[in-house]
C-alpha cells in the first residue's frame, strides 16, 4: 500500500490524504482519513460510492468518523472519477470483476474493514461479500435495495444510455445541465461543489463503466436470501424518502437480513451528503456494537 499525497484537482478534507491505493488488481484512487492523534483507533471502514458518484461523496463524513475512532477510506471504483479503467471494453465492469476489486481493496488495507456501500456501491459490495465475507467486520447498505431500481429511475438510466450511444461525454454533460443542476461533489457547502469539479468528475468517468453499471441497476436480481446466510452484522441505512428504492422496500430487506435499521430524518437517496453528521453517528454507533476482531 502507498500513501503519498497527490496533486488531485479533488482535494481531500482536512486531515485526510488522497492517493492511489495499490492492490493486486491495480491502483484505485482513495481518500484516506486517519484517526487524529489522541483518539484511540477503533476500526477501519471502506466506503463505496454510487452510480455516477465518487469518493468525494463521503467527504463530510470523514471528520466525525475519525473523531469516533474510525479510519475511513473512500474509493473510486474501476472507471469512476480518478480510478482508471477501459473506456470501451465493457467486460472489465462485469459485476464479479467489480466485486473482486472490492476484495482486493480490502486486502490492501491489511485489517478487517467495516464495509459501506451507497446505492450501486452497495450492490457491488454485496457481490463482494457473497464471494468472500472474511475481510469484513460488518456490512452497511446505504440507500441500496434488494434488487433492481424503481421504474422511474430505470427511465433515467435509459435516457443516459441512449445519450451515451450518440453523444460525447462533454455533450452529455451539457445535456445534464440543461435538465437541472446536478448533485454537488461532496455535498452542499463542503467546498467541493464547484461546477468545474462536477464537470471534471463527469468527464473522468469511463463511458463503459456508466453503460454497464447502469444496465446492472436495471436488472439486478434479488440476492437478499443469499446475503442473509452470510455470518456478518448487517445495517440498512437510508433517508426518510427514496425514489430509487422505496423506503418500505428497504424496511423489508432489513427484516429479512435481521439487520439493524436506521432512517435518517431530512435525507433522501444520499444521506451521506444530505445529512452527513447524523449518518456518520449512526454508522459509528453500529460499528461500536460490532468491533473488528
Amino acid at each position: 500500500m502507498t500513501r503519498p499525497s497527490t496533486s488531485s484537482p479533488f482535494p481531500p478534507p482536512s486531515g485526510a490524504l488522497s492517493y492511489p491505493l495499490r492492490t493486486e488488481r491495480g491502483e484505485f484512487a482513495v481518500v484516506d482519513a486517519p484517526v487524529p492523534a489522541g483518539v484511540e483507533q477503533r476500526g477501519v471502514a471502506l466506503l463505496m460510492p454510487g452510480f455516477t458518484g465518487s469518493k468525494e461523496d463521503f467527504h463530510r463524513m470523514h471528520e466525525p468518523l475519525a473523531a469516533r475512532g474510525y479510519r475511513t477510506i473512500a474509493v473510486d471504483g474501476r472507471g469512476q472519477n480518478e480510478s482508471d479503467g477501459p473506456a470501451v471494453d465493457e467486460s472489465a465492469y462485469a459485476r464479479e470483476e467489480l466485486a473482486q476489486d472490492v476484495l482486493a481493496q480490502a486486502a490492501a488495507l491489511d485489517a478487517p474493514a467495516h464495509l459501506v456501500g451507497h446505492s450501486l456501491g452497495g450492490q457491488i459490495a454485496r457481490a463482494a461479500v457473497l464471494l468472500d465475507h472474511s475481510p469484513f467486520a460488518s456490512f452497511t447498505l446505504v440507500a441500496s435495495g434488494p434488487a433492481e431500481i424503481s421504474d422511474s429511475q430505470k427511465q433515467r438510466v435509459k435516457l443516459l444510455h441512449d445519450a451515451l450511444a450518440v453523444m460525447t461525454m462533454p455533450e452529455v454533460w451539457e445535456a445534464i445541465l440543461a435538465m437541472g443542476p446536478p448533485e454537488e461533489v461532496g455535498g452542499p457547502a463542503s467546498g467541493y461543489g464547484e461546477r468545474e469539479l462536477l464537470r471534471r468528475r463527469w468527464l473522468n468517468h469511463k463511458p463503459a463503466q456508466l453503460l454497464v453499471t447502469g444496465r446492472q441497476l436495471c436488472v439486478e436480481p434479488n440476492r437478499v436470501g443469499e446475503l442473509a446466510a452470510v455470518p456478518l452484522p448487517f445495517h440498512v441505512l437510508s433517508g426518510a424518502r427514496d425514489d430509487t428504492w422505496p423506503v418500505p422496500l428497504l424496511d423489508e430487506m432489513a427484516r429479512e437480513l435481521g439487520a439493524h435499521r436506521t432512517v435518517v430524518p431530512g435525507a433522501e437517496h444520499s444521506p451521506n451528503q444530505d445529512q452527513p453528521l447524523p449518518t456518520a453517528h449512526a454508522l459509528a454507533d453500529f460499528w461500536d456494537r460490532h468491533p473488528a476482531l
